[in-house]
């Protein structure tokens, strides 16, 4: 590798750009290398090196030569201490830069959901940028972002959104200083409740248990034989089972076996990232084996229960809206999870199969003590939960002359008891 000694400029380097020359090297900063790009030679690399160690500190032109010989004590200091210590350093001056590269970063990671992308990116765009990109980094503090962004946005938002939009920027900020992006996080000591001292109270839901007779019989009414059979089903689902919006849209017909009397969702379309299955009683299964019908009577024999008008299965924006038109706007497709998750409280089912049938994340005690589905116990529960809607309304939905589809239990009785004693001991607490 050939290498030269220069004194460090940015004139000096494009000028040996022109030159057969791979490294440059200035005597005074005996630590510091200079590499041209393979691929194009009007862009190179800062490496520090000490006792043979290499650590990269930047990309030229983006790092200049000035500040790159500004930052070098930090980095020496900093290695000096701790030798597997990073060398970066941030060519970013402005919170704008840091806001412009997680936006980039966040929509290009495949391990987040398209709606948590498009959350994270309306509350980059629609207020972290306009209220912090000319804010230097250097300044970012509690009294700064205070008077910048908390205190403004909590004047016209809800806390619980202005909470959203304060972690998607620490979680940037944090995020970039675990990459050596940034030698410090000015967040990192701070909390959202040093901004906001009110609780934030979950929101109750706007749909109550008494209200589902009147909804029941709508449903009944609504477009059954027309051209949108579906977005009656996509509620009735939901209803019955208390299953989230996009896990319910997204369903598969392949995934849905009538016979074994049993729904498997994927991990892939769970907000947990977790397979998940549930039982279908026998109202479920005569639902179902209607709407399949009246899906091909309409010329559909697709992979999707909830197919869209091109390809895939119904958007979220479209099942949103079912449930706007359903509702008159006075309640969401999340308050039907509420008000199913709360009338299984007032059945008397167990808390924690309850929570299973939600698939909501087990905390991390159950998660140690509890090995089991309990597919039993969770069919015991929807078919309580069926049998009570089938007074509210259901039973006109399923028709008297449907085929009741009785489900074996010879396979699920074997694990009943041990299911109960592991959800009973979970619930006393016992270890």
């Amino acid at each position: 590798m050939t290498t030269k000694h220069i004194t460090f400029t940015d004139a000096e380097i494009r000028r040996q750009a022109g030159q057969p020359v791979r490294q440059l090297r200035d005597p005074r900063y005996p630590e510091l290398r200079f590499r041209y790009s393979t691929t194009d030679r009007s862009r190179g690399a800062w490496h520090v090196v000490i006792a043979g160690k290499w650590g990269k500190a930047g990309n030229f032109p983006s790092l200049s030569a000035k500040a790159m010989l500004a930052a070098l004590p930090g980095i020496l200091a900093r290695r000096a201490v701790d030798p597997e210590a990073h060398s970066l350093t941030s060519t970013w001056r402005r919170t704008g830069e840091l806001l412009d590269w997680y936006i980039d970063r966040m929509l290009r990671d495949r391990n987040l959901s398209d709606k948590r992308k498009a959350g994270a990116k309306s509350a980059l765009k629609c207020h972290l940028v306009p209220r912090l990109a000319n804010l230097p980094l250097a300044d970012v503090n509690k009294a700064t972002l205070d008077q910048h962004l908390m205190w403004p946005l909590q004047e016209r938002y809800a806390l619980s959104f202005v909470r959203l939009v304060y972690n998607v920027l620490a979680v940037a900020m944090r995020k970039a200083h675990r990459l050596g992006l940034l030698e410090q996080n000015p967040m990192a000591s701070l909390r959202f409740g040093d901004f906001v001292s009110t609780r934030i109270r979950p929101k109750s839901s706007r749909l109550r248990e008494k209200d589902l007779p009147d909804l029941l019989a709508k449903l009944a009414t609504w477009d059954w034989n027309e051209t949108r059979p579906g977005d009656a089903m996509l509620a009735l689902m939901m209803l019955c089972h208390g299953t989230r919006l996009g896990e319910t849209r997204s369903a598969l017909w392949r995934n849905v076996d009538l016979q074994a009397g049993q729904w498997f969702i994927p991990a892939d379309d769970t907000k947990t990232k977790q397979d998940h299955t549930l039982p279908l009683t026998r109202q479920a299964c005569a639902l179902l084996s209607r709407y399949q019908a009246q899906l091909a009577a309409l010329g559909y024999h697709g992979a999707y229960l909830f197919p869209s008008n091109r390809r895939g299965p119904l958007s979220a924006t479209a099942a949103s809206q079912v449930f706007a038109e359903l509702s008159g706007r006075q309640w969401t497709s999340h308050d039907i999870r509420k008000v199913v998750r709360t009338a299984w409280m007032d059945l008397g089912v167990d808390y924690l199969v309850g929570e299973m049938l939600v698939n909501h994340a087990l905390r991390n005690m159950d998660a140690t003590y509890i090995h089991t589905t309990a597919e039993a116990l969770k069919r015991e529960a929807l078919e309580r939960w069926h049998d009570q809607l089938d007074r509210l309304g259901l039973n006109v939905l399923t028709g008297e002359t449907q085929t009741r589809h009785e489900v074996s239990r010879n396979s699920l009785q074997a694990t009943d008891d041990k299911a109960r004693s592991q959800i009973t001991d979970a619930s006393q607490g016992s270890m």
